[in-house]
Formats: structure tokens, sequence, C-alpha cells
């Protein structure tokens, strides 16, 4: 097994490990119940999955799906949930940051006299990891939800970026996929902090509930690299007829479509619609988005009938194709027809040659009859 592969396998899983538990860590600081703390236990499904792709794939990644990222969104999204759900998350008053402020001088404070009193530098280094916490715990909580969204998307991308490839995908592959993905993280953080921090949306438990199931569905894109693999389709898909040979040259076109209309631009553009309509929950970001969904889906389904109409065109194109109908079924025989008196090919190839033997001038040898 590859060393640097070895390393980027359990470095990435590390790292999603590691976040995850920062995740339930503030759960639990929120609910003030250690009971959430088996929300950790969801990190025995990363370690199953390193095992078994350190035994069977030699630490590389499978074909077309990623297994290291779905669990990753299994361990993390049921604590951003929990997060979302807790009503105190998304306000901090006046009180709070002042209260935050002035723990924070008092650490300072107290760090400082410590520091000049101390000479050992491990206790040093100790109680200042123990400052560092204590004033994480003090940020707001609306601050550190929204840190957890941002820091989600981007180990998403990043720890893609890491994870060794496998031989379904290849780098130029990779480095398309890597930026659709930054293009839909930024899109998917939008979403969730633009709805989310309305009044009238967190007033209505349902519509949260509601906004975080689109949010997950949309997640689901993240373990796919079908958008960016392209099928070598054999020469007997297009004596299929047009589906076949139509999913088949354009297979990662037609997941990339499906993806932008189903997973997140189509339901990201209902949810803003039902927010404006029914909800009267309107500003200029919310519209210049809802906008923006709907170009993104119009033009979608305008590249499907342009692919579409293209394979067609091609299909009728070809010699046997529909427009084909005097072709033969056999080849043609030396004399230019089929064995079924069907004309093949031009009249000009179908015209044969005269051999007509030579006239002399000489009388005494007269052609022969």
């Amino acid at each position: 097994m590859d060393g640097l592969v070895l390393l980027n396998a359990l470095a990435t899983r590390l790292l999603f490990m590691l976040h995850s538990l920062v995740g339930v860590w503030r759960v639990t600081e929120v609910k003030k119940e250690p009971r959430y703390w088996l929300l950790a236990l969801l990190n025995l499904l990363l370690f199953l999955e390193t095992a078994l792709t350190l035994k069977f794939k030699r630490g590389r990644g499978y074909k077309w799906f990623s297994p290291a990222i779905f669990v990753y969104l299994i361990s993390i999204v049921p604590s951003l949930w929990l997060l979302e759900m807790h009503h105190e998350t998304q306000y901090c008053s006046i009180q709070s940051e002042g209260m935050s402020q002035n723990s924070s001088r008092k650490e300072d404070f107290n760090q400082t006299v410590k520091s000049n009193e101390r000479t050992n530098g491990a206790d040093d280094l100790i109680e200042t990891a123990k400052d560092f916490v204590n004033n994480l715990s003090t940020v707001c909580e609306k601050v550190w939800t929204l840190g957890l969204h941002q820091t989600f998307l981007l180990m998403l991308i990043i720890g893609r970026w890491l994870l060794p490839i496998g031989g379904g995908i290849t780098r130029d592959q990779l480095s398309q996929l890597l930026l659709m993905f930054v293009g839909t993280a930024a899109d998917i953080l939008e979403f969730t902090s633009e709805t989310l921090e309305e009044q009238n949306v967190r007033n209505s438990p349902a519509l949260v509930y509601a906004i975080l199931v689109i949010w997950t569905w949309s997640m689901l894109q993240f373990p796919l690299d079908l958008a960016v693999q392209h099928v070598v389709c054999p020469l007997s898909v297009a004596a299929r007829g047009f589906p076949s040979l139509f999913f088949c040259q354009y297979s990662a076109d037609l997941w990339n479509i499906g993806i932008s209309v189903f997973i997140q631009d189509g339901p990201f553009l209902v949810v803003r619609l039902i927010l404006m309509t029914y909800f009267q929950v309107i500003n200029q970001m919310l519209v210049f988005f809802a906008v923006k969904n709907f170009l993104v889906v119009v033009l979608q389904l305008y590249r499907f009938v342009v692919l579409a109409l293209g394979v067609r065109a091609s299909l009728h194109s070809r010699p046997g194709g529909p427009k084909s109908e005097h072709s033969c079924p056999s080849p043609p025989s030396e004399t230019g027809l089929s064995p079924a008196g069907c004309e093949c090919g031009s009249k000009e190839d179908l015209a044969l040659p005269l051999r007509v033997s030579p006239v002399t001038s000489d009388d005494s040898h007269p052609p022969t009859p």
C-alpha cells in the first residue's frame, strides 16, 4: 500500500471525526444534558468504513460514490439539526455579549497575572489551552452554529480533495468536481443562513423542519461523483434506439441536470417561493436568489432539450437511421445489387463500364464475332 495514500486516507477521516466531535460537544453545551454524547457513537460507522476501505480498496476511493463523505454526513448532520432546533442558539442578546466581553477581559487579566508568576513552560501551555477553551465557550451560540455550518461545508470540499481517488475518476474530473462543490456549498450556506434567520420562519417549527429537510436532501449530492464521469458508449448502443444512446452519451450531463433540478435549485426555489407567497417573507436577497434558482432550473431544462434534439438529429443522419429508407440489410453483390434486388449506393456506383475491344486499322484481322 502506498504510504501517501494511507496517510491521506487516515488524516482525512480523522479530520471528519474531530469535526463531528466538536458538533456533539456544542450540542451537550447547549442542551446541558450529557446523554447527547451518545451522538459520538455515530463515529463508529466511520471506523468501520475506514477498516473496510483499507482492507478491500487499499485506502483508495470507490467508483461513483464516496462512503467516507456519506458516513461523515451521518455523523455531523444530527448535531447541526439539534443546534438549529434549539431556539436560544439563534439569538444573542446584548447582555450575553457584554458578559462574554467581561469574562474574556477577566480571563486575559488572570492569564497575564499567572503568566508572570509561573516559570514552567508546560504549565503555561496548559493554562493557555484552558483559557482558549473557556473563551470559546463564551462565544454566542448563533455564531457557533453558523461557524459549524461554514466549517462543515469547507470540510466536505477539503476532505474530498484529500481523499485518495479511485479508479473511476481522474484528477481532471476531480478538479471539476471540486469547483462544482465550491459553488454548491456557497448556495447551500446562503440558503440556510438566509431563511433560518427570519423571525417568521422561527415562529413556525414545521417550516424550520421543512427547511432542514431540504438542506439535508441537498447534502446527498456531495458523496456522488456521477456528474463528472463520462461513460464510453459501445457501438451497439446506437442500434437500441434513442433512449439508450441519449442516456449513455450524455450520462454526466444528465446527472448534473438532475442534481440541479431535483436536489438543489429546484427544492430551493420551491422553499423560497413559499416563503415569499404564503409567509410574506420578502427581502432583497431572498428575491434575488429565488430568481437565480429559477434561471438555473430553466437553463438546465433548456440544456436537456438541446441535448435530446442533438441525439435525435444524429440518429436520423446515420446510415441506418430512420431516413435511410433504401438501406440494404446485407452487403451488395459485385454487380451493385443486393440478393433481394435492392439497389444500394448511388446511380453512379451502379453504372458498370462496358469493355469494348479496340478496333484496329488492319483489315486482315477483323474482330472476332
